[in-house]
C-alpha cells in the first residue's frame, strides 16, 4: 500500500498562507484534511469526492481550499487568513468509500481507512 505523507507544515503569523500537500496515489474515494489542536477532539477541515465536490467546515469555508492534482498525485489544502486557532497537525486521510454526502467535515474519523502522519501548522504572532 502507498503510503499517504503530508508535507508543507510550518510556522506562520496570523493572517498568512500556507498551502499542504499530501502524497496519494491510487486513492479515488473521498479523501480529507482533518486536524487536531491542542486539548482538542480530531476534526474534518475540508473533503474533496470522487466527483471532484467540495466541503469545509464551518471555520474555514472561504479561508480553506482542497484539490486533487492528478497529474502530481497530490491531495492539496490552500491555507489563507490563518488564525491562531488554526493551530494543529493536519493530517491526510483517505476512505474506501464514496460515502456520498456523508464526505463532509462532520464524518467520522472512523470513515476513514488510511492516514498521513501528520503535518504541524502553527499560527502564532
Amino acid at each position: 500500500q502507498v503510503p499517504l505523507v503530508e508535507s508543507g507544515g510550518g510556522s506562520v503569523q496570523p493572517g498568512g498562507s500556507l498551502t499542504l500537500s499530501c502524497a496519494a496515489s491510487g486513492y479515488n474515494y473521498c479523501m480529507a484534511w482533518f486536524r487536531q489542536g491542542p486539548g482538542k477532539e480530531r476534526e474534518g477541515v475540508a473533503m474533496i469526492d470522487n466527483e471532484g465536490n467540495t466541503r469545509y467546515a464551518d471555520s474555514v469555508q472561504g479561508r480553506f481550499t482542497i484539490s486533487k492534482d492528478n497529474a502530481k498525485n497530490t491531495l492539496d489544502l490552500r491555507m489563507s487568513s490563518l488564525k491562531p486557532e488554526d493551530t494543529a497537525m493536519y493530517y491526510c486521510a483517505a476512505a474506501k468509500f464514496g460515502l456520498g454526502i456523508f464526505c463532509g467535515p462532520d464524518s467520522s474519523p472512523s470513515l476513514f481507512h488510511y492516514w498521513g502522519q501528520g503535518t504541524q501548522v502553527t499560527v502564532s504572532s
